[in-house]
C-alpha cells in the first residue's frame, strides 16, 4: 500500500500511472490475490484502488483522502464507456435529522472534490484481465452543486417527515434513495408516518447512471 498522497498532484500521477494496468497486476504489486468473481467481493475493486492510491479514510463518512477533500469513485463500465450501474455516496441518517444542513452532509463533503477511475465491468472478462481506465478528477459546477443539494434536501424532508418507505428510486434529478443492506433482516430506525420509530432497511444515497454516464461522455468523447 502506498502512502497517503502528499498532494492532488501526486494523487494524480498515481492514478495515472495504472491507466490501461489489469486488476490483476495492481494486485500483485501489491501482494493481493484477485477473485475469481465479485459476487462474494463486492467493492474487492474499490478497496484495491484505495491501497494503491493511498487512501486513508476507511469506512469514516469523510473523502477517502481526508487531506487533500478529495473521494475516489471507481464505476463499472461497458465497452462504450458507459457506466453500467449507479454510484454509491454514502449512508442516509434516518434519525437525529433536526438541524442537519445540505452544507455540512457527508454527501455534500464526498462530492464537492471526486477522483473517477472507470474500470471494465464486463462479467465475461475475468476480474483480474479488467482493465483500468484514465482517472478523471472532478468538481461539480455551480449548476451541479444546486442541483444536487436540491435532490438531497427534498429526500432529507421525506425522511424526516416519516415518509422513508414511500420514497422509490424514481425521485430527485442526480441524486436517489435505496436500500443498502446486506440483507432484508439488517434493520435500523428510522421515523414513521405519526413521528413514532419504526424499523425499515438502510438506505443509501447514489448518483444516477444518467448523471455519470453524462460526465464521462463531457471527459472522454
Amino acid at each position: 500500500m502506498h502512502s497517503s498522497p502528499k498532494d492532488i498532484e501526486q494523487l494524480l500521477q498515481r492514478a495515472h500511472h495504472i491507466a490501461g494496468w489489469q486488476l490483476g497486476e495492481i494486485a500483485a504489486e501489491l501482494g493481493i490475490a484477485a477473485p475469481h468473481d465479485l459476487r462474494h467481493h463486492k467493492g474487492w475493486v474499490g478497496q484495491l484502488l484505495e491501497h494503491w492510491l493511498g487512501a486513508s479514510a476507511g469506512s469514516r463518512p469523510e473523502p477517502d483522502f481526508p487531506h487533500l477533500g478529495v473521494e475516489l469513485k471507481t464505476v463499472p463500465i461497458d465497452a462504450n464507456y458507459k457506466p453500467i450501474e449507479s454510484t454509491y455516496i454514502s449512508v442516509c441518517p434516518l434519525t437525529g435529522l433536526r438541524g442537519l444542513r445540505w452544507q455540512d452532509s457527508a454527501v455534500c463533503h464526498k462530492l464537492s472534490h471526486v477522483l473517477w477511475i472507470p474500470v471494465q465491468g464486463d462479467k465475461s472478462i475475468p476480474v483480474a484481465q479488467r482493465h483500468v481506465g484514465m482517472p478523471l478528477l472532478w468538481q461539480p459546477t455551480a449548476d451541479e452543486q444546486q442541483q444536487l443539494q436540491r435532490d438531497w434536501e427534498e429526500l432529507i424532508e421525506q425522511v424526516a417527515l416519516g415518509k422513508v418507505e414511500s420514497i422509490t428510486a424514481h425521485q430527485g434529478e442526480l441524486l436517489q434513495l435505496r436500500p443498502k443492506a446486506a440483507n432484508r433482516k439488517a434493520l435500523t430506525e428510522a421515523i414513521g408516518p405519526d413521528g413514532c420509530k419504526i424499523n425499515t432497511l438502510p438506505r443509501g444515497f447514489y448518483l444516477r447512471t444518467s448523471f455519470t454516464k453524462l460526465l464521462f461522455q463531457r471527459n472522454f468523447s
